[in-house]
């Protein structure tokens, strides 16, 4: 099979005003970048917002390996097959971070025959979000030390300010680092770092903005930055953005952050890409913008929640659909063999290596071990209150009889369906059971719920998370973790959601334990605030803020040839 890469080269993109047409968008709503990429005015909010609303389609998965299992090419080829049926569809995902665009999980616009194109366009910069977001926080950060630097009439404890920088990129050397030095006329020395831009919270408010009008959106944008907490004073009372003037400055930068980008499918299905967060340092989902964009202009918008059920999933219910007033009707569930294989333990994949023979070789029992991990995730969903359809995204080396098994396992824990789906090699076709089922579970009963109230404590609720969701006995906290759940406390920021910051290789916190591990202790390291966003961020384990590149990353494949194309993209 041809690679991604080129697959994209030999199709044929709408110029993106068509694309829009199709979808029912007047031009005037519409600002081209280049032929294949403009940005959606929110103005249209206004003018559809007596259009009935669309019904929403959640894509996520099981626990992944190091590969990924498909999921955004799964949420793609599902948006291609509903419009093939005739149900006027709208895909909503994340834009690529560079980070791993050029290290190794890849980008995040699917694959094959279910990709958004033009593919380059779509992870390489898109219309500058990211960079617009690396920019404002930025700008915030060396605000924040200014404020510190002259007179500090703020009186900020350097030790307590909590804004790092942020860049897209991987980059382990940029976690620790130490600023200010070279003489007073430079700075002051602090220790700091640096978090990738997906982590910024300023990435978490873009996905959270939400309105009912261009204005609403702006100034809920301007709020939201206002409340940032970026340091604290001397007598531990938080200082905000707002305080140290540079939430104006932010809001600027990032206006026309706000505005969806449209792009398309391979097969010409309208895409929103907006936003960026991901889920196992963030809460993993495109905007809420795109989403509300989406639901008035489409039947229905499939938009995808980073990794997991655990990671993406569990926060797009529990952060996303808090913020704004979501109907989500049904969870699909991708799960691949592969993936239910490694988790029986047997089995070892790693990243930019090929699988073994015996993973490829028929053992439906493997299978069924590793389902553990599958009837977890189901059980998961469930708790949230809306049917589950499991997306098996079928690979060439898989076996009926595997097939079967995951089929068993599904129907048996609960889901309402199971389809196998193969939009990675044949596009829409590929995927027409999977978008029937999809629109029969659709008109099922079903009423979102929450996993807790937000008025619980704060340990309350992230010992709900561990226990129902990641399957631990019980939760640790280290003492710089207690110590700052009691400051946020405190200063009333206990009514929030939790952003969990775990590994997505596992449901616990420890990449190495597989399946649907039980009675481990889940150990809180740090916890931290994003108060513009609207979460608690605590962070599991050995979590890092700021992911590394491997010995061989993407990045050593990305070139040009002769012909001046861009090679080793996917």
């Amino acid at each position: 099979m041809k690679t991604s890469l080129e697959i994209a080269a030999a199709a044929h993109p709408l110029p993106i005003g068509e694309v829009a047409t199709r979808l029912g968008i007047p031009e005037r709503f519409v600002e081209p970048y280049g032929r294949y990429r403009a940005k959606i005015d929110l103005d249209l909010l206004d003018e559809y917002r007596d259009r009935p609303l669309g019904k929403q389609i959640l894509v996520t998965a099981i626990t992944p390996t190091p590969l990924g299992e498909g999921k955004t090419a799964t949420a793609i080829g599902l948006s291609m097959a509903l419009n093939r049926l005739g149900k006027p569809t709208v895909a909503a995902i994340r834009q690529s971070s560079l980070g791993p665009v050029f290290g190794i999980k890849g980008g995040g616009a699917g694959g094959g025959y279910a990709q958004v194109i033009p593919l380059e366009d779509s992870i390489l910069h898109l219309t500058g979000d990211i960079h617009a977001v690396s920019q404002a926080h930025n700008q915030i950060a060396a605000l924040t030390d200014n404020s510190w630097y002259h007179d500090n009439v703020l009186n900020i404890d350097p030790e307590r300010i909590q804004i790092r920088r942020a860049i897209d990129i991987n980059d382990r050397f940029l976690r620790s680092v130490t600023i200010g030095q070279g003489g007073k006329a430079h700075g002051i020395p602090r220790a700091t770092g640096f978090d990738i831009t997906a982590a910024s919270e300023l990435m978490a408010i873009l996905a959270l903005v939400s309105g009912t009008t261009r204005l609403e959106a702006l100034q809920d944008l301007r709020a939201r930055i206002g409340r940032m907490v970026v340091a604290y004073d001397t007598a531990g009372n938080p200082i905000t953005a707002d305080a140290i003037r540079a939430a104006g400055a932010a809001t600027v930068l990032l206006r026309d952050a706000l505005k969806p980008t449209l792009m398309q499918t391979i097969e010409n299905t309208p895409v929103l890409i907006h936003g960026g967060p991901f889920a196992n340092i963030a809460h993993g989902n495109s905007t809420i913008l795109a989403d509300q964009v989406g639901l008035r202009i489409a039947d229905y918008v499939v938009t995808e929640a980073g990794f997991a059920m655990d990671m993406g999933g569990e926060k797009f219910f529990d952060i996303k659909c808090r913020a704004f007033d979501a109907q989500p009707a049904v969870v699909v569930l991708v799960a691949t063999i592969r993936a239910l294989k490694s988790h029986s333990g047997d089995f070892e994949v790693k990243p930019g290596r090929p699988l073994s023979p015996e993973m490829l070789t028929e053992n439906p029992e493997a299978v069924i071990a590793g389902g553990a991990n599958l009837r977890k995730q189901i059980e998961n969903a469930r708790l949230f209150g809306l049917p589950v359809v499991v997306a098996l995204n079928r690979f060439p080396d898989d076996h009926p009889s595997e097939i079967a098994a995951v089929r068993e396992i599904a129907l048996a824990a609960g889901a309402y369906d199971m389809a196998v789906s193969s939009v990675f090699t044949e596009g829409s076709a590929g995927g027409i059971e999977l978008a029937e089922k999809v629109i029969a579970a659709a008109e099922q009963p079903g009423e979102l719920r929450f996993l807790y109230p937000l008025d619980q404590p704060i340990t309350t609720k992230i010992a709900t998370l561990a226990t129902s969701i990641y399957g631990a006995a019980e939760v640790s906290y280290s003492e710089q973790a207690s110590a700052q759940i009691a400051v946020l406390e405190d200063h009333g920021f206990g009514n929030l959601p939790i952003c969990m910051a775990k590994t997505h290789l596992s449901l616990s916190h420890d990449a190495k334990l597989k399946g649907a591990p039980t009675g481990y202790v889940f150990p809180i390291r740090e916890v931290r605030a994003s108060i513009g966003a609207g979460f608690i961020y605590p962070i599991a384990g050995t979590m890092m803020t700021m992911p590394g590149l491997g010995a061989h990353p993407a990045a050593h494949q990305i070139d040009i040839d002769e012909h001046g194309n861009t090679v080793g993209l996917f």
